[in-house]
């Protein structure tokens, strides 16, 4: 049975469920941050899904990024998969901006972090879920 890793579920907010990943917003306003946890209990890295999931993992971070690319319009779009301090398996979906607080830098350890009041939250939340649900080729 599929379970959300603690630290994730106390940083993030859920926005929505796609095929294969949960949709979490990142509580930290200084970024728009999506991440995105494949509903598979213990999976860990990406090489261990199925071809078939991890070519739906693609596509649903394309579909993801699309959506903070069109929400957002950032600069640039960090995509990337750590894992060290929490070992399931989630794809960050960053849009980062020139003149950000971190920027060129990473956003992991900065030190700028700054939670939604919540109306903000669940109204950003909100605009994600219909974005992604939006029409996708």
């Amino acid at each position: 049975m599929f379970r959300l890793h603690e630290r994730l579920a106390a940083d993030t907010v859920p926005v929505t469920d796609l095929g294969l990943c949960r949709v979490l917003l990142m509580d930290n306003r200084v970024w728009p941050w999506l991440i995105l946890v494949p509903m598979r209990p213990g999976l860990t890295e990406i090489h261990r899904l199925p071809a078939a999931e991890r070519a739906t993992l693609i596509e649903e971070i394309a579909r993801a990024s699309e959506a903070v690319e069109r929400l957002f319009s950032p600069d640039k779009l960090n995509v990337g998969a750590l894992g060290n301090m929490v070992p399931q398996l989630h794809v960050h979906v960053i849009g980062r901006t020139r003149g950000d607080p971190a920027w060129p830098g990473p956003v992991w350890g900065s030190g700028h972090a700054a939670p939604y009041d919540p109306a903000e939250r669940d109204a950003l939340a909100g605009q994600l879920r219909a974005a992604l649900a939006g029409p996708w080729p």
